[in-house]
């Protein structure tokens, strides 16, 4: 995805709130937006989002996306549990795997009691857990963020961290505000800060491209399905060995950070993938070497 010289301004010839954008947002990556109040974070992040259009510029590429805004408009006319059950039909989640995801994020986050309560009874921060809780169940490509952790208890902050993680190594992107400086601490794959409306980049190494790499050749059965939203760019074929009769060959290659996950998404799937080779590219960037590491065949391990 990427904003190619984005503004924002609010009215006919209003005061530009945000001025010529630049900003690549990578699949797998985690993206971190700092500045001042009131210098336009927030409304980049919309922007990215897609909820605010551009006066100026475009933005290209954007997978499904959710967002958890700064303030959750609680006063709707739902259960905790509908609520979330409606956002996942709207993420393109069937009934029950809607309600499913509802009840399953409602627990992890400590509220699965208050799946009935109607929104506007909720407390502050139980309300910030379904708002979380909706750009969360359907795994979305692109996961935004404005001030997620504000309101939400050490325990649910955790769980919050953990499931940002998650996102990335599934391929996912996240772009996030927070008050903390040290949420996320060393984390992110790149720091941009929002300045008199502009952005510029101002931490963080280009890891989501120099990275080290895993690259994975797994053999399923003729015609075996691929998992879906496998990170990077699958490569998939048919072959014939002696005695063997037709498989399918996939090798894949993906950054460190994601192999977890897609191993997980191989292993896992029915009937399973066997993994023949692993290999690690591991990029030493302080001095430009490269090591190599490969297992045998064999399953991971």
């Amino acid at each position: 995805m990427r904003l190619v010289g984005v503004g924002r301004r609010y009215g006919i010839g209003g005061p530009w709130v945000l001025r010529d954008v630049d900003l690549d947002v990578p699949a797998g990556a985690l993206l971190r937006i700092e500045g001042a109040n009131g210098s336009g974070k927030s409304t980049l992040l919309r922007l990215i989002a897609g909820i605010d259009v551009p006066s100026a510029g475009r933005v290209t590429g954007r997978p499904r996306t959710a967002y958890v805004p700064e303030r959750f408009p609680s006063a709707l006319p739902f259960t905790a549990a509908g609520y979330l059950t409606a956002m996942g039909r709207v993420h393109g989640l069937g009934r029950a795997a809607a309600a499913r995801a509802a009840g399953e994020w409602l627990e992890r986050f400590g509220a699965g009691h208050h799946a009935r309560t109607r929104l506007p009874e909720l407390s502050k921060g139980t309300s910030q857990k379904v708002a979380v809780a909706q750009g969360l169940l359907a795994g979305p490509g692109l996961l935004v963020l404005d001030e997620a952790w504000t309101g939400l208890d050490p325990a649910s902050r955790t769980v919050l961290d953990g499931a940002v993680a998650d996102r990335v190594a599934a391929g996912g992107t996240v772009v996030f505000v927070d008050h903390d400086p040290l949420r996320l601490a060393g984390a992110a794959d790149a720091v941009h800060r929002v300045e008199a409306g502009r952005l510029r980049q101002v931490g963080a190494a280009a890891a989501v491209r120099s990275g080290p790499r895993v690259r994975i050749e797994a053999e399923g059965a003729a015609g075996a399905v691929l998992p879906q939203g496998l990170p990077g760019e699958p490569s998939a074929e048919t072959v014939t060995g002696p005695g063997d009769g037709e498989r399918t060959l996939l090798r894949l290659t993906v950054r460190a950070a994601h192999s977890d996950a897609l191993l997980s998404a191989l292993l896992t799937a029915r009937p399973p993938w066997h993994i023949r080779t692993l290999t690690t590219d591991q990029g030493a960037v302080e001095d430009g070497t490269t090591e190599n590491a490969t297992t045998g065949k064999g399953p991971h391990r």
